[in-house]
């Protein structure tokens, strides 16, 4: 779709830190990400919300989701993870994603009150994505 974010990153059109790439799927690190590490995957094929999700890339999507929730542990340190879709309802871009978002015990995310960061330079940004492509070649 020639107007959304999503689908530009995927096609390489929009820079990003991504982290995992296939014909089906791209994973980038969130440009506004909870905690550092914050990572979006998303279909390369235009799919606005999950239950739009072509039941052929269903278990390629969920696969993927699982694999990012280890490797922000492994590559990240992380404890655990928040991983979490929206359809429609606070979905900031019109494709879907799922989130993936380093836990650790006491990191003071309550809820879905989803406080923002940044990182502090690109060189920050990619040193993450980094250890994350790290983690998800070893695993």
């Amino acid at each position: 779709m020639a107007d959304c974010l999503f689908c530009a990153v995927a096609a390489g059109e929009t820079p990003a830190a991504t982290v995992l790439a296939d014909d089906d799927f791209v994973a980038f690190l969130d440009h506004r990400p909870v905690f550092k590490g914050h990572t979006l995957l998303v279909p390369r094929r235009h799919v606005v919300t999950l239950p739009d999700l072509p039941g052929e890339l269903r278990d390629g999507f969920l696969g993927h989701a699982q694999r990012l929730a280890a490797a922000v542990v492994a590559g990240l340190g992380a404890q655990g993870s928040f991983v979490a879709v929206n359809n429609t309802v606070s979905q900031s871009v019109a494709h879907l994603h799922l989130h993936v978002v380093p836990r650790t015990k006491g990191d003071g995310l309550r809820g879905f009150f989803w406080p923002r960061t940044r990182y502090a330079s690109d060189d920050e940004q990619e040193e993450y994505a980094g250890r994350l492509r790290a983690a998800l070649a070893e695993g």
